[in-house]
């Protein structure tokens, strides 16, 4: 009870605010296009921090390609709903809630937003499997025709059952991962498409829900940057590098077992060899692997310098599930990559995989060792990036975009 008067108390300190400062909404109806959706996620996209970020600004500005109409909303309370990346998403012509007053003063909630807007929606495109959860049944209740699509991201019954596999005594994660499995099918089963985000977890998927015909991938969205741009040769490079965001308990995981478990082999080997852990919102449990040979660096806001600069990306991920985009990102840079079997799915490899991915500890540092020093190697896995990143492109996510937005293409 205390809870809610205090969140209520916030609310109401805010709505005078608010209404101070006149900031009260309106919507300019004659400026919409044609085509109109509204994106839920847990917040509101922090691109730079972390994959599902990424992808689904990547998203949000082929929809504007199409001339789409974006509302997008943060699952925030009102009270809390700061983010420096509001404007960002202004700026490229998205309509991003934020806490306002009406002409009588009342806080405008994200309920009343939805309230106002859901009538003028063709899509709600609900990200992630606690938002449509959530959301799906106020947005049809105010809008009846509206296409409910749910994105799932990954399959998270599936990343959470395989971190159990890792240890069965926890039994919490368990039930955690059958309760979401729950929720995962009936939101497929409330909604109109489904997006899976590879064709694996499309698979995976179909095991409990078996209508195929609603669910299309769409992966993370990569190009190839041309090797023109300032693409450092193998003599040129050194170290290792690692980049994922540490919200994310699979990258937790993984730098654990490559500091304790995988570079005590390679330096047995490779005694110089640094690694670069690039990430935001490290644990403390992360800081302490800190030293002179293992950098825990932290949130980085361009991280192009240590692509280009490091010889070989590591991602030793033991739990996960769907596209991992740390993956998709250095093979954007023709980067060089040793992964896990979790890190590899998704993505065709070719015949480079027996050189890229290992599972044990011994077996991933004896194929990091022979990538790292073998140069004519190296160049051959870096020249094959373009065949492994052409599913990930601008090109063909939008081709399946439009498959969304029920858009023709020519």
């Amino acid at each position: 009870m205390f809870k809610i008067l205090k969140v209520k108390l916030k609310n109401i300190i805010l709505q005078r605010k608010l209404k101070k400062a006149k900031k009260t909404f309106s919507l300019d109806i004659d400026s919409l296009s044609n085509k109109r959706v509204l994106i839920i996620d847990e917040i509101v996209p922090e691109f730079d921090k972390d994959s599902g970020s990424r992808r689904l600004s990547e998203i949000i500005k082929l929809l504007l390609k199409n001339n789409v109409s974006v509302f997008l909303i943060g699952d925030i309370k009102e009270y809390k709903y700061k983010s420096d990346y509001i404007q960002k998403f202004k700026d490229l012509g998205v309509i991003v809630y934020e806490p306002s007053v009406d002409e009588n003063g009342n806080l405008i909630t994200k309920e009343d937003f939805i309230k106002n807007i859901a009538p003028l929606l063709d899509i709600a495109w609900l990200h992630r499997p606690l938002i449509f959860d959530k959301y799906y049944q106020l947005v049809r209740a105010e809008n009846e025709n509206i296409e409910l699509v749910f994105d799932m991201v990954d399959f998270h019954y599936l990343r959470l059952m395989r971190e159990w596999e890792l240890d069965k005594s926890n039994i919490k994660l368990k039930n955690q991962a059958e309760k979401l499995l729950e929720i995962e099918v009936n939101n497929c089963e409330q909604a109109d498409k489904i997006i899976v985000i590879s064709d694996l977890d499309k698979t995976s998927l179909s095991e409990y829900y078996a209508d195929k015909s609603k669910m299309i991938s769409i992966g993370n969205v990569h190009d190839l940057i041309p090797k023109s741009e300032g693409f450092l040769n193998f003599h040129e490079r050194n170290d290792l590098l690692f980049i994922g965001g540490f919200k994310h308990a699979p990258n937790i995981d993984a730098v654990q077992f490559l500091k304790n478990e995988i570079m005590p082999i390679v330096w047995h080997k490779l005694p110089d060899v640094k690694v670069r852990v690039v990430g935001s919102y490290p644990t403390e449990e992360i800081k302490e692997l800190h030293s002179d040979k293992f950098e825990i660096i932290g949130f980085v806001e361009d991280v192009s310098e240590y692509f280009k600069k490091a010889r070989l990306f590591v991602a030793p991920l033991r739990y996960g599930a769907g596209i991992k985009g740390k993956i998709g990102q250095s093979i954007e840079y023709s980067l060089p990559l040793v992964t896990t079997s979790i890190g590899e799915e998704g993505f065709d490899f070719g015949d480079f995989s027996k050189n890229m991915v290992a599972n044990t500890a011994k077996e991933f540092a004896d194929i990091l060792v022979c990538l790292y020093e073998n140069e004519h190697l190296w160049n051959e896995v870096s020249n094959y990036s373009d065949k492994i990143i052409y599913p990930f492109s601008k090109q063909e996510n939008e081709r399946k975009v439009k498959e969304i937005l029920s858009i023709k293409t020519t």
